[in-house]
């Protein structure tokens, strides 16, 4: 039987070196923010050449790893949740199939952010959101202002969970609905049982689950708000679908 062996390559210094200072940051022997040592006395602890810890360096910066400020030295980069890019082309979300898909996400990250900002809310948080609901019910009638209001809230609710991670995520989600769904407050509303008022009503019984710490009522709460949603989209749907 022939058997194709596929040559091994040997490795460079500088991918070795790189490799062992990625494996120190991943294990948390080196922390964001730490301060490394000077070329010539990494050279000296490696026990190669000052231009092999120079590659290795730019190597780790190119993958985001350390960062190399003019004057002071170089330091293992903090991880920014603010950078983290989750966007999609707008052509993704053109078909039935995909808002759907959209809104299952929106459902599961919205559950667990309800959630924690039940755990993790400060007084400011709540503060911030009964002034969106504020707004919100000055802005009955407005289908402009409504769809603004009702974005900020839930927003705000992501921002209470005092993870950002949770904020990027319905950033991008709620951007991602409004730049597709032109019809989004036709579609939430497309039932006879579904007014701007019910809906107004939900975000108060969110509000409150939120202000008295119940994590589990409060994500009772938001599951039966978007499942409301999902209902009248996926009938909006349907009777578009007869009329064609």
């Amino acid at each position: 039987m022939d058997i194709e062996y596929r040559a091994i390559k040997p490795r460079k210094l500088y991918e070795e070196v790189a490799e062992i200072i990625h494996n120190m940051i991943k294990q948390g022997t080196l922390k964001p923010g730490d301060k490394l040592e000077s070329v010539q006395q990494l050279a000296e602890n490696f026990q190669v050449g000052r231009s092999a810890i120079r590659e290795a360096l730019s190597a780790l910066r190119a993958k985001g790893l350390v960062e190399m400020k003019q004057g002071e030295g170089t330091y293992i980069k903090r991880f920014d949740a603010s950078t983290i890019d989750f966007s999609f082309s707008s052509a993704v979300l053109m078909n039935k199939g995909d808002i759907v898909h959209l809104l299952e996400v929106r459902k599961a990250v919205e559950i667990g952010a309800v959630r924690l900002a039940a755990q993790n809310r400060k007084e400011d948080d709540i503060k911030q959101l009964r002034e969106i609901l504020g707004r919100m019910k000055d802005a009955f009638g407005d289908d402009v202002k409504e769809e603004a209001t009702d974005i900020e809230f839930h927003l705000a609710i992501s921002k209470a969970t005092q993870n950002p991670m949770f904020y990027q995520l319905m950033q991008t989600v709620s951007g991602m609905m409004s730049a597709n769904m032109k019809e989004t407050r036709k579609i939430w509303l497309y039932s006879k049982e579904t007014t701007i008022e019910t809906l107004y009503e939900d975000h108060i019984a969110i509000l409150e689950a939120i202000c008295s710490r119940d994590g589990e009522e409060a994500e009772k709460r938001m599951f039966n708000h978007l499942t409301v949603v999902e209902k009248n989209m996926a009938t909006y749907y349907y009777d578009r679908e007869k009329e064609n």
